[in-house]
């Protein structure tokens, strides 16, 4: 009876911090949506201010007001990782099936392709693929999802794997069903929720990987209000002591990592999944 209290318990506390995080995560995504772009325009009146009621992130050396920057730089980066995350859970989907579904050679094939990709640094391989398409938006959202699926698809390939195997699947092909029915009415539902989760848990990385890259030059274009444009560009003004600049911005990208990592672990609990993201 304790087991069985305590596990509900536990989903209680998952569910109510989940549907908290969703709300907080709407709420950013809205104000940076409807601010207004006139509040990032040049105002050089009102330059290098601290923080104030008017201006509660301050202003930058053209007099752009922070809060607006920042917001619309959040919204932007959860555009790019929502992109991102969800190409590079399709390329793990789909990786991650044929590697379990087509034999010997498919499965060699991409485990090789896995194991190239996990020995070098996503952001190394990130920097190369961004650099190669050009930069800006296009090349960040391909380099990330280029980059992100090697663990998801070795999750998924695992877990085909094991569904293959189990008794339900042999009796159905034993009856006489077509491959096509049992993937989808045996094996698509049982691996939804591991990618759903993996989805998730990919969310911070783009995020914060997209900031990187950006804060290196190589991201998004420097005329978008983009958090590592916003970082990169700080640091030239902390010396004078404009640390508002970076504090706010550095702050809230780190409150949204936190938050979507904190949703994707409320939810493979609520799903009772195991998954050890890297």
């Amino acid at each position: 009876m304790m087991p069985t209290l305590t596990l509900l318990n536990k989903k209680q506390r998952a569910l109510i911090v989940t549907i908290l995080a969703i709300v907080f995560l709407m709420i950013v995504i809205v104000i940076g949506v409807v601010l207004d772009k006139e509040s990032i325009s040049t105002n050089l009146k009102h330059r290098n201010a601290s923080p104030t009621f008017e201006h509660p992130f301050g202003t930058d050396w053209l007099g752009r007001d922070m809060f607006s920057r920042t917001f619309m730089g959040i919204s932007l980066s959860i555009g790019v990782g929502l992109i991102g995350a969800f190409g590079s859970t399709l390329i793990a989907t789909i990786l991650g099936v044929i590697s379990a579904t087509m034999g010997k050679t498919a499965d060699r094939i991409v485990s090789w392709l896995i194991d190239l990709f996990l020995s070098v640094p996503h952001l190394v391989t990130l920097i190369l693929i961004a650099f190669t398409f050009g930069g800006g938006f296009k090349g960040i959202v391909i380099g990330i999802a280029l980059t992100h699926w090697p663990s998801l698809a070795r999750i998924i390939r695992a877990e085909v794997m094991q569904i293959r195997s189990a008794e339900f699947v042999q009796i159905s092909r034993k009856m006489g069903k077509s491959s096509w029915w049992i993937a989808t009415k045996h094996i698509f539902p049982h691996i939804l929720p591991q990618i759903l989760v993996g989805f998730m848990l990919l969310f911070p990385h783009a995020i914060l990987h997209e900031a990187a890259v950006t804060f290196l030059g190589l991201g998004l274009s420097p005329h978008e209000p983009a958090i590592g444009i916003i970082l990169s560009e700080s640091m030239k003004y902390l010396s004078a002591g404009m640390w508002w600049l970076a504090f706010f911005p550095g702050l809230c990208l780190l409150f949204i990592v936190r938050t979507f990592d904190m949703l994707g672990e409320n939810i493979r609990i609520l799903m009772d999944i195991n998954i050890d993201h890297k």
